[in-house]
């Protein structure tokens, strides 16, 4: 029998641990919830916690750009269509609708703030990426999110009302009647703090590391959305996981970003012969989806028994790379490859979660006082497959609405201050015990429930990871462990429930999209100490 899911993961009595008092608590610091911190900050006392610096998430690697309707071939019909269309009939027009218009108001207020995106003359240059019809994508060089990050950074933390507190891990959030009342910590020494807040705002980012290969940094364990699992919060869509075609695969080299803009900008995608390849797959060849790219580059490793492909921009002139892609540049040269005389060999790895912490148009959630935004959230923007860079504007976008709806909650709402206890599931896991179930965790999710799926593999992954404890010991280490424990099972869990192929969901035993049956996300929930899976209509919401 399967250990029950525990509602706190270390043992918990707030009278006994140290406690601080704010107005909003953010748990994240990358641009969804640096973008919410601004709205937050002039109303009252703001308290950010951050895993480690307040620059080391997905946003600072985002490279491609921000898809944005500010180009005069452009328009928010066009962009709104073709989110549209990447999304496999599974997006919530209205929430596409609300990302687009609000977009350009959220990327003039990065340029207002300073932001140097790249130019021709005095206009903004636009670049060309997967699934867009027009050239739409704002960026500076291939390091638009370090800019992004940077230029949030100064305008949010600078705020007399915000502290940061870095280098603390968010481990559960606190909850009374179901109320969300703050968040319980842990500081880089181990030691606890139960931090009270009038609102939390959930933006701490994905769960690439729960996959053995993924373009995310370390800190994407998704720890956002298994707190908010537990504290009985909806998670939606956690079966769309999304896989970026083109990481570099070199041995010795970290599983690097090749951008969607390479490929946006003529880049071919070869086969070990040699050969092109994306027409045999789609008439869009490369600039395809990222699910149809993905799963075209694992066929043509699979039809030649190679461990990878090739992305050749070589026909670029060197100064055009080094001037439009220098970090990419630089990155490949530092492992011995010159991209303009040499090939890029690339394979496929976990990027984007489309789905995660269910939420309104505001970033509220079913739990009163919760609230979420970024990569943590799922507002039904992205459907079964996000379009190329509208991550970082989903960010500032839903960031600056769950902002301003967590200030709306709170001006109601005093410092929570009632007792809060409860005991954990105690574990005797070594940190030797800690590395090797995450090992394990992270294979059977890359073999198994990665690009392509089937019941039977799924059923073994589930009947694995129900034989894995449950919780870790009190460390950071364990506390990851055991988000990692909760979301594999869910995923694979929605994964299993969907029996269609739709987006970044593809299963070798239901090839087709079945539009009469799935047009309805799948509803995951912590009920009784176990994981229950409902089903509900395109446009529902909590």
């Amino acid at each position: 029998m399967p250990d029950r899911l525990p509602r706190y993961l270390v043992p918990i009595d707030t009278d006994n641990i140290p406690t601080i008092e704010t107005d909003f608590a953010v748990v994240g610091s990358g641009n969804a919830g640096l973008r919410a911190v601004v709205e937050l900050a002039p109303h009252g006392r703001t308290l950010v916690l951050t895993k480690e610096n307040p620059s080391e998430g997905s946003t600072r690697y985002a490279q491609g750009g921000i898809a944005v309707a500010m180009s005069e071939e452009d328009g928010v019909d066009l962009h709104v269509t073709d989110t549209l269309v990447a999304g496999a009939g599974l997006c919530d027009e209205t929430a596409v609708r609300v990302l687009v218009e609000d977009g350009i108001a959220r990327v003039q207020d990065l340029l207002d703030w300073g932001a140097q995106f790249d130019r021709n003359g005095s206009k903004l240059a636009f670049g060309m990426e997967g699934a867009h019809r027009v050239r739409r994508v704002v960026h500076r060089g291939d390091s638009t999110g370090e800019e992004t990050q940077d230029v949030l950074v100064r305008q949010a933390l600078n705020h007399p009302n915000v502290q940061m507190r870095d280098f603390t891990i968010a481990v559960d959030l606190l909850t009374a009647d179901g109320v969300c009342q703050g968040v319980l910590a842990m500081d880089r020494d181990g030691s606890l703090v139960a931090i009270r807040a009038r609102a939390t705002v959930l933006a701490s980012g994905g769960l690439g590391q729960l996959y053995g290969y993924t373009s995310n940094p370390a800190v994407a364990t998704g720890d956002g959305m298994a707190m908010a699992l537990r504290a009985g919060a909806e998670l939606a869509d956690m079966e769309f996981v999304q896989f970026h075609p083109t990481t570099l695969f070199l041995a010795g080299a970290p599983r690097f970003l090749i951008s969607e803009a390479v490929r946006g900008e003529g880049a071919h995608l070869l086969n070990s012969r040699g050969e092109r390849f994306m027409i045999a797959y789609d008439d869009r060849e490369e600039l395809a989806p990222r699910d149809v790219v993905s799963r075209a580059i694992l066929a043509e490793m699979e039809r030649t028994g190679m461990p990878c492909v090739y992305l050749d921009i070589t026909h670029k002139p060197q100064s055009f790379l080094m001037e439009r892609f220098p970090m990419i540049y630089r990155t490949c040269l530092q492992y011995g490859l010159d991209i303009s005389t040499d090939a890029i060999p690339v394979q496929a790895a976990a990027h984007f979660m489309m789905g995660g912490v269910f939420t309104d148009l505001d970033g509220a959630t079913n739990v009163p006082g919760l609230f979420a935004c970024g990569e943590v959230a799922c507002t039904m923007v992205h459907g079964a497959n996000r379009l190329a860079s509208n991550s970082l504007l989903e960010g500032m976008v839903f960031g600056a609405r769950a902002g301003k709806s967590a200030v709306s909650y709170a001006s109601g709402v005093a410092v929570p201050s009632n007792r809060i206890a409860a005991a954990s599931i105690p574990s005797s896991d070594s940190p030797d015990d800690v590395t090797k179930h995450r090992a394990t965790i992270t294979q059977l999710m890359w073999e198994h429930v990665g690009i392509h799926r089937d019941g039977p593999s799924m059923r073994h992954v589930l009947e694995e990871l129900r034989e894995l404890p449950v919780t870790g010991p009190v460390t950071r280490e364990g506390v990851e462990y055991a988000n990692m424990r909760l979301l594999a099972e869910a995923i694979a869990e929605a994964a299993l429930t969907r029996t269609e192929s739709r987006g970044a969901h593809y299963r070798l035993d239901h090839p087709s999209a079945d539009d009469a049956h799935w047009r309805r996300r799948v509803v995951v929930r912590c009920a009784d100490g176990a994981l229950r899976l409902t089903t509900t209509g395109p446009e529902d919401r909590p």
